[in-house]
């Protein structure tokens, strides 16, 4: 069995022979850190030391935590991805200038997101000059988007390389979020395979391993609005144990390969000594 340390337990419930550690109490087990096989959703915090400081294998994956940390990064990197199921995004500097480039290329009702925020929090309907000059007196960057005429959007949850759970979310009456948290209404209506294969793809080329993808189906496209590297479990039936059983799957096949290169590795080192020994 492999040696599995977690930094959160709340993530790993459902997972079994697993050592949790706090976070701020790393430096006092660097010994079991370093004889683990791997270390589980560690703080952001942590990620440098962890991978790049001490070598180790993290789950979720370092480019899970990378794009998922704020959604300026994230977009960025997803428009040379899959650009055309983006909606029309302005990421700009919070200036009396570029308000008027935001009402330009963007118009009324426009969509102004806080770069690190989940949940449905930090998100604001902007229908007129007066909001938006409010909010962008309190905000650095402004990350904007034209709101969508939808009433709902999908949920689609991946941990490792499955998709474990997908259902739709139905806004509240009178708000334009669909967030569970914020009064969402979950229901499982036949999901679209376009948006499955969308986070398939995407999940597949940017190394994303965990995640809850929220996409929007506008005339049969897909449009991904963001992913969360950390997602709420309301919505998934059995969450707990789904999400570990698929999280042993995936290490489980990642160790398989490790094993297998491992042993490649020794093949052909050892080819070489035995030709240089007949040499």
């Amino acid at each position: 069995m492999p040696k599995l340390i977690s930094f959160d337990p709340y993530r790993t419930l459902g997972m079994h022979g697993v050592r949790y550690i706090k976070p701020e109490r790393m430096y006092d087990h660097l010994d079991e850190i370093l004889a683990a096989d791997w270390l589980l959703f560690p703080a952001y915090w942590q990620v440098n030391v962890l991978v790049h400081a001490l070598g180790k294998r993290i789950f979720p994956s370092p480019a899970s935590y990378y794009l998922g940390h704020d959604k300026v990064e994230q977009t960025r990197a997803f428009r040379a991805l899959i650009d055309a199921h983006l909606p029309a995004t302005e990421i700009l500097a919070s200036t009396q200038a570029n308000l008027e480039l935001l009402e330009s290329r963007i118009g009324y009702p426009m969509v102004l997101k806080e770069i690190r925020s989940a949940r449905g929090q930090g998100v604001a309907l902007v229908e007129e000059r007066s909001a938006l000059e409010a909010l962008a007196a309190e905000r650095e960057v402004l990350y904007a988007q034209p709101r969508l005429p939808i009433d709902r959007d999908l949920r689609i949850v991946l941990v490792g390389s499955e998709i474990i759970a997908a259902y739709w979310r139905v806004s509240p009456l009178g708000d334009f979020r669909s967030n569970v948290s914020v009064g969402g209404e979950v229901r499982y209506d036949p999901v679209p395979e376009a948006a499955l294969a969308l986070v398939k793809r995407l999940a597949r080329a940017s190394g994303i391993d965990h995640g809850g993808f929220d996409v929007a189906m506008l005339n049969g496209h897909p449009i991904l609005f963001e992913f969360n590297r950390l997602f709420g479990h309301q919505g998934i039936e059995g969450a707990i144990q789904r999400i570990g059983d698929a999280i042993e799957r995936y290490l489980a096949v990642h160790d398989d390969v490790r094993a297998r290169l491992d042993l490649a590795q020794r093949e052909a080192s050892n080819d070489a000594f035995d030709e240089s020994e007949s040499a």
